[in-house]
């Protein structure tokens, strides 16, 4: 199996982790364990949705993105800012201003994703329009939810919208013209995403769709945000206008602002993971009929609730929606950007079984007995005291190899109490004067062992298990 497939960009500081188990209960996807007083979390589980990092409470969960100095590594750079990036400011009326500031800040040119975002959105209505047959289809742009669908819902996978997200499109088409622009060769160009999520950083280097993405390096938005305020404050009226995006490319950085730019009426927008899983199995289960389409945003409120944004998600949709209203619906067509050579995915994305227990169909059922047996046996409290988010993630570890029953702490009582009871029994046969066969005297200390290793378990000290095991 491929490790780089299933690469992420939230990780765990460690120094700061300790132990708790917040994370194992909101985690999505169950890619969280907690042994020895810490967490791990497990690639191939994990799809970067970033809830962890919102949920820890000693942030012992960090995105890992590039910083801003990567704009020196290259000739040339071209920032691709993403539409939330604007509604993270107060009172603000014009992009341009954002997009000025970032120029100052050490940028060649700018490119935004919103504008790219009108040309996926015509895109997506040409092939919903031309397949209405295999309808609905499921938003592509969030890869999180492209994660998500291709590792829990293989029957979804079909289902997914083949066409580039936003911002990639945006960044062939930065790239293009920046080349056309310079004359630099591809490699001396830098095409920077400033993003509001970790997601987008996994993305990069590891695309869903097609083979290679065209961004090079991706920067976060709370870094940005404070070091554009001071190029900010400038007459209006000196402004190169480079803004070209309208209300439909701005509006994607709120939820149900995709579906909003296909212009149907048949479509269902859903934000937060833990609402997708919902709609997902329900999709999957065909509970949802009459649509054409699904929008679905990981982050709560759209993009504006990633994880790397500065402003609380509603109020930052609020000024979205006040900074569209006097906007043109869309200021950007395919016909007229012959920079974006094919805006349709270059391959398929297909379905990675990670959670299947087995190697084959019959090997998967023989080894889902045996989860059901030990679920049976565990006390079905999905308490987390294991470092499982359940006891049935707890019995799937065990059979995978990955840890054993007495992780849980109940079996481990049992068995200390089991054990305690025999020797107990066997002692005191011993005591009231009638010597121990020598099979009662061989049990004796295999039980005494047994103790001691479940003790060690249980976290007693070496020294108090030798002096007394019983205890």
């Amino acid at each position: 199996m491929n490790t780089y497939k299933f690469m992420r960009s939230v990780r765990l500081k460690e120094s700061a982790c300790r132990g708790c188990i917040n994370c194992i209960k909101h985690c999505p996807t169950q890619a969280i364990r907690v042994h020895n007083g810490k967490a791990h979390i497990i690639d191939k589980f994990c799809i970067d949705c970033g809830r962890c990092i919102s949920y820890c409470p000693h942030h012992a969960k960090i995105p890992v993105y590039d910083p801003l100095s990567v704009i020196n590594n290259f000739k040339y750079t071209v920032a691709l800012p993403a539409p939330s990036l604007y509604a993270q400011y107060n009172n603000l009326t014009n992009a341009d201003i954002v997009l000025n500031a970032l120029l100052k800040l050490g940028f060649d040119d700018v490119y935004e994703v919103s504008a790219a975002a009108e040309l996926v959105s015509e895109a997506s209505r040409e092939y919903i329009k031309a397949h209405a047959e295999d309808a609905p289809f499921i938003s592509s742009a969030c890869p999180s939810v492209v994660r998500l669908i291709r590792v829990k819902f293989p029957s979804l996978v079909s289902r997914l919208l083949p066409i580039k997200a936003p911002v990639e499109a945006a960044a062939e088409i930065a790239r293009a013209r920046a080349i056309k622009k310079t004359g630099l060769k591809p490699e001396e160009i830098g095409i920077i995403f400033i993003s509001p999520c970790p997601s987008k950083v996994s993305y990069a280097k590891a695309p869903l769709g097609i083979e290679k993405s065209n961004i090079d390096n991706v920067v976060a938005i709370k870094d940005v945000y404070p070091l554009l305020l001071p190029h900010m404050k400038h007459d209006e009226s000196q402004l190169i206008p480079l803004s070209a995006s309208g209300r439909i490319g701005i509006g994607w950085s709120n939820a149900g602002g995709e579906a909003g730019g296909l212009l149907v009426d048949n479509y269902l927008a859903a934000d937060g993971i833990v609402n997708i899983l919902q709609v997902l199995e329900e999709l999957e289960d065909e509970k949802l009929h009459g649509l054409s389409f699904v929008e679905l945003n990981a982050c709560s409120g759209g993009c504006v609730g990633g994880t790397l944004t500065v402003e609380n998600a509603y109020i930052a949709a609020a000024k979205t929606k006040r900074l569209v209203r006097y906007q043109p619906v869309s200021k950007n067509h395919l016909e007229d950007t012959p920079e974006l050579a094919n805006i349709h995915w270059a391959d398929n994305v297909e379905y990675e079984p990670v959670f299947r227990l087995g190697n084959t169909f019959k090997e998967s059922l023989q080894m889902m007995g045996k989860v059901e047996e030990l679920t049976a046996r565990f006390p079905g409290l999905d308490c987390g005291s294991c470092g499982a988010p359940t006891c049935q993630t707890l019995a799937e570890d065990i059979v995978r190899g990955d840890t054993t029953e007495n992780d849980c702490i109940y079996v481990l009582r049992a068995n200390i109490a089991d054990l305690s009871q025999k020797i107990e029994h066997l002692t005191g046969s011993s005591e009231s004067g009638s010597p121990l066969s020598e099979e009662d005297d061989r049990l004796l200390h295999r039980y005494i062992k047994e103790l001691t290793t479940e003790l060690a378990s249980f976290g007693v000290p070496e020294n108090t298990k030798q002096e007394d095991p019983i205890t």
